[in-house]
C-alpha cells in the first residue's frame, strides 16, 4: 500500500519557471508586433517641394492661381509603442482653393481640404470621423488674414520661404495660425509646401488615448500640404 501511494502522490513541480517563460515569450511577441507596426509599415515622408530643379518661369507671377492636379494634403501624428516611434500619416488629394499675387505680395489665399476623403495607408479610418467631427464639419479651411511679402527674386524663379498668418477652421473651431511655407515657380505653375502645427485641444479634437495595448498617439500633430497651382 505504501509503495502504491508513493507512486500516485508525487510532489508537484513548481510552476513559476513556466510562468516566467510564458511572460518572456509574450514580451517578445509584443515587441515584435510593435516593431512590425512601427517599422514594417513605414510612414510616408513629409510633404515638401519636389526634388530637382524647376522649369524656367512662364509669364508674370501676378494674378489668381488655383489648386491643380498633383496637390496633396493631410496630417502627421507621432505614435509610440513599447519605446518605438513612428508617424501615423493621413493623405488626400481632395484639395481646392486659390491664391492671389499682386507684385511681390500674396494678397489673398483660401484653401479647403475634404477631411472625409483622408485615408491612412490607403484606407478610410472610422476613428477620424469621431476625432475630427467630420459628420458635422467635413472640411478644414485655411484663410490668409495678412498679406505675405515675397522676395522680388520669386518672380524670376527663385525658391522662397515665407511666414504666413491666417485662420484654420476645423471641427467647428476657428483659430489663428502662423507658419512657414516654401514656394517657387515651375514653368507655367506655382509650387507651395508647408505644415501647420496642430494641438488637438485647440480644435477640440478627441484623439484616441491609446493605440491598443501597444502604445499611444501624441496629443498634437501637423497638417501638411504640397500644392501645385495653375493660373486661373
Amino acid at each position: 500500500m505504501s509503495s502504491w501511494r508513493s507512486s500516485r502522490e508525487r510532489p508537484r513541480r513548481p510552476r513559476w519557471p513556466w510562468i516566467a517563460v510564458g511572460a518572456g515569450v509574450l514580451i517578445i511577441v509584443l515587441i515584435g508586433a510593435a516593431t512590425w507596426v512601427l517599422t514594417g509599415q513605414q510612414a510616408p515622408a513629409p510633404l515638401t517641394l519636389p526634388q530637382g530643379a524647376a522649369a524656367t518661369p512662364s509669364g508674370p507671377a501676378d494674378g489668381t492661381w488655383g489648386v491643380a492636379r498633383g496637390s496633396v494634403a493631410g496630417f502627421r501624428v507621432s505614435e509610440d509603442a513599447l519605446g518605438f516611434r513612428n508617424d501615423v500619416v493621413g493623405r488626400t488629394r481632395a484639395v481646392t482653393g486659390t491664391i492671389v499675387i499682386a507684385g511681390d505680395t500674396v494678397t489673398a489665399a483660401r484653401f479647403r481640404i475634404r477631411l472625409t476623403a483622408v485615408t491612412v495607408s490607403g484606407k478610410h479610418q472610422p476613428q477620424l470621423a469621431t476625432s475630427l467631427g467630420t459628420g458635422r464639419h467635413p472640411d478644414a479651411t485655411f484663410t490668409l488674414t495678412r498679406p505675405a511679402a515675397l522676395r522680388p527674386a520669386f518672380a524670376a524663379g527663385a525658391l522662397v520661404t515665407v511666414r504666413v498668418t491666417g485662420t484654420l477652421a476645423m471641427n467647428g473651431v476657428l483659430r489663428p495660425v502662423t507658419f512657414a511655407i516654401a514656394g517657387r515657380r515651375d514653368g507655367a505653375a506655382l509650387q507651395v509646401a508647408g505644415s501647420i502645427p496642430v494641438a488637438f485641444s485647440g480644435w477640440h479634437i478627441t484623439g484616441p488615448g491609446a493605440a491598443g495595448l501597444l502604445g499611444s498617439l501624441a496629443d498634437h500633430g501637423v497638417a501638411e500640404f504640397r500644392l501645385t497651382l495653375d493660373r486661373v
